[in-house]
């Protein structure tokens, strides 16, 4: 394994159909040509996902003097003038847009399903990445699946760093949980399906319509799943420092979050921004129970929240 920003190394082991662990602004990437079955497969086996779990297509900016909508033709086989808008407004950035998909998207990247997710990430060093590859690369999470999203290249490296011949380091992930996702199918509302770092007032003020929330159907797009994003240790949701200390008991514990033993900021962003990390830090050996002290107020509350219900399990918050 190398731990490189070696651009040219990272292209050349996806050329030859080999995994490459990427950058972005919400978490890292494992990412692998998403026109090519048996690389996609073989980030199915080494994240150990189920193989009916669609991943996301990361691609590039247009080049120049092609539209938006003239480059997700390759990708879509129904394009929405809709979709063109989200992405005028919003790519590169923390939006995942749910498609019908094209037949340049092999099989094996959507879980036998007639969509597919894209994502044009907001990350220097993957851009330029996707810009020389030309195109487009599915990117799960570069962790175990159902564990804690990685926000740096040591925890990939921590996880799956035996597996990988390539690690690109391009340092912290600026927002620290993963994309909103929404679905955009022509004659239905636009839904969402996961939330991030883009808010649905956000993308209704774009396309003027309402967006519904998808949330509690079918899994049917990355992250949905009621258990996920979770460390090894039992994760519960507390009010305050102090009533983590009264359910904890004589136990060995940790407290993530506003007053606790990890501290992070109240704000949702900041919260966010080192949440996945602070959970890793917990998740030590000999470690009973993680209490978690959500944030209280920001933009990415809804987000930070969704995550916490499912690094929890299917147990609501309280």
């Amino acid at each position: 394994m190398i731990l490189t920003t070696d651009l040219d190394r990272a292209l050349e082991v996806l050329e030859q159909g080999g995994l490459v662990a990427f950058p972005t602004e919400t978490v890292y990437g494992l990412g692998a040509d998403a026109t090519r079955p048996e690389a996609v497969r073989r980030v199915f086996e080494v994240k150990g996902r189920p193989v009916d779990h669609p991943l996301i297509v990361h691609l590039g900016v247009p080049p120049a003097g092609r539209s938006w909508g003239e480059w997700l033709a390759r990708w879509t086989s129904a394009p929405d003038q809709r979709v063109v808008h989200l992405a005028e407004a919003f790519w590169p950035g923390p939006l995942t847009v749910i498609v019908p998909r094209s037949e340049l998207v092999c099989d094996e990247a959507v879980g036998g399903r007639s969509t597919v997710g894209l994502r044009v990430p907001d990350h220097p060093l993957t851009l330029e990445l996707l810009r020389r590859f030309g195109g487009g690369l599915v990117g799960p999470s570069a962790n175990r699946f159902g564990r804690v999203s990685p926000t740096t290249a040591a925890h990939v490296v921590d996880d799956l760093g035996d597996q990988l011949e390539v690690v690109l380091d391009g340092g912290p992930a600026r927002v620290g949980v993963e994309s909103t996702i929404v679905e955009v199918i022509e004659g239905r509302p636009v839904t969402l399906l996961r939330p991030g770092g883009v808010s649905p007032g956000e993308i209704e003020a774009v396309l003027g319509e309402v967006v519904l929330d998808g949330r509690a159907g079918p899994s049917r797009a990355a992250g949905m799943l009621a258990s996920h994003y979770a460390p090894v240790a039992p994760v519960e949701v507390v009010t305050t420092a102090g009533e983590a200390a009264i359910r904890g008991g004589s136990q060995r514990t940790a407290v993530v979050g506003p007053g606790g033993t990890i501290e992070l900021p109240a704000d949702a962003e900041g919260f966010a921004k080192g949440f996945y990390a602070a959970l890793r830090q917990a998740d030590s050996p000999g470690v009973a129970k993680i209490f978690v002290v959500p944030p209280t107020s920001g933009d990415l509350l809804d987000a930070v929240l969704d995550r916490l219900r499912k690094s929890a399990g299917p147990r609501p918050l309280e």
